[in-house]
């Protein structure tokens, strides 16, 4: 994705000052080092869009400060949104490291940018975290576009011919529900299709580039653990794969299930642009699929 120093120094600026608030609220320093377990989690308001539907949103992702430790924390008092929570769709199990746009939530009508927020408050380790959610006008992103050279995010479908998602975007609600058992591994196919644009600080484009598209899969919400053939499962090339040639590709991964329960899982799929949109905060795609696993 370009890096574009205007645009970059105003977004690392805002993450400066949203993290300072969330560190004061929190009585947690923004320097505070990444360890290997024990420490806290704290969430990241990337900011608020107009999605294609007309739908506006508040688009958030998490820094799991533990980066040889997955977390899980339950909805409840210990990983709330309020108002109207605890649950507004908000992950229970935490990846390590800084996870970009993980997911949603709309804004109600009649929100309004002077006083009224969101506030997303989790507990891990002994360490509480909150932070703000609200429409403030230097927060708006573009998830769907990138000023550089008009870069879209992946369309995916988790059917062949199913209805195709795009965009950081996907709801608990919304998600197809699959069924399998304790002992049954389930396939999880892909498919997807970008327009694979791609741009750099210096418009150059490298002898080796990555794929036009990388997708890995995680555990969102469940009792038990989650196990997948391949995280990241390797892209088969359908059509196309150079640089501004639409490409088309698919890939399968399968998951194993510890225990039964009700599971969430999380797809993410990005582009040239990378993690995070490189900045930008575009492009990239998310889905979620439910599983009901049986003994």
């Amino acid at each position: 994705m370009s890096q574009h120093p205007r645009r970059v120094a105003v977004r690392v600026c805002v993450s400066m000052l949203l993290t300072a608030g969330i560190a004061l609220s929190a009585q947690q320093l923004p320097s505070e080092p990444q360890r290997q377990f024990g420490t806290g989690i704290t969430g990241a308001f990337e900011g608020w869009f107009d999605s294609p539907a007309g739908q506006r949103l508040f688009l958030i992702g998490y820094l799991n400060r533990n980066v040889a430790q997955e977390v899980d924390v339950p909805i409840g008092a210990n990983n709330r949104i309020e108002p109207g929570g605890p649950d507004m769709g908000q992950p229970t199990h935490f990846l390590p490291g800084r996870q970009w746009g993980v997911f949603v939530i709309p804004v109600p009508q009649g929100f309004t940018t002077a006083d009224q927020r969101f506030t997303w408050t989790i507990v891990a380790n002994g360490q509480t975290t909150t932070i703000p959610l609200r429409l403030h006008p230097d927060y708006t992103v573009t998830p769907f576009s990138d000023v550089a050279v008009k870069n879209t995010p992946p369309l995916v479908r988790l059917e062949q011919n199913g209805t195709a998602l795009q965009g950081p975007v996907a709801r608990i609600e919304m998600a197809p529900t699959r069924t399998t058992s304790v002992s049954s591994p389930l396939s999880l196919p892909v498919w997807m299709t970008d327009d694979a644009r791609y741009a750099s600080g210096t418009m150059a484009v490298p002898r080796k580039l990555p794929p036009p598209v990388q997708l890995t899969w995680s555990k969102y919400r469940g009792p038990g653990g989650v196990a997948f053939d391949a995280v990241s499962p390797p892209v088969q090339t359908i059509a196309g794969g150079g640089v501004n040639v639409e490409f088309r590709g698919t890939a399968t991964t399968t998951a194993r299930f510890s225990e039964p329960g009700d599971y969430v899982l999380h797809l993410l799929v990005n582009d040239f642009s990378g993690e995070g949109g490189a900045g930008e905060v575009c492009c990239w795609t998310n889905a979620l699929v439910k599983v009901i696993v049986t003994r």
